[in-house]
């Protein structure tokens, strides 16, 4: 019996459907976990309370968006495969997993010469050599921005 695809409640999107298994395991990962505790919006809560919104919800946000647009193309004729499907959805999944804290505010103070794009790079290799290679398209398509 197949697994029920997981939902997860957003607060701007509401239920948001992680809709290959995919998707589930990665977001499920200590590496990617860790953005829960990672600021999207830096230092802006200490001037505005409600600045809260972290890299997790960004990711999955972005992830949704990203089902929302290719559905869509699909929808239109657009011929995408799965596998470019889901290497789309994991590459936005993971765009900034290599955000360290307090986001954009202390990236090159902290490891100089390095943007979060490129630990983000490095990240999804290793999380690619931890799943198999199920991020091969996923890191094709995040290096050729």
């Amino acid at each position: 019996m197949a697994a029920r695809p997981k939902l997860l409640n957003d607060p701007v999107y509401g239920f948001i459907q992680l809709r290959h298994a995919d998707f589930t395991q990665v977001l499920d990962h200590p590496w990617v976990q860790r953005l829960r505790r990672i600021s999207q919006l830096g230092l802006s809560h200490l001037v505005y309370p409600g600045a809260v919104h972290n890299r997790f919800h960004h990711a999955v946000g972005a992830l949704h968006l990203m089902q929302e647009a290719l559905d869509s193309l699909r929808e239109k004729g657009v011929i995408i495969t799965e596998e470019e499907y889901r290497g789309a959805c994991l590459a936005i999944l993971l765009h900034d997993v290599g955000h360290g804290p307090f986001s954009h505010a202390l990236e090159h103070t902290i490891v100089r010469g390095v943007n979060h794009e490129e630990i983000s790079t490095l990240i999804m290799n290793a999380l690619n050599a931890h799943f198999n290679g199920m991020l091969d398209v996923a890191i094709e398509i995040f290096n050729d921005h």
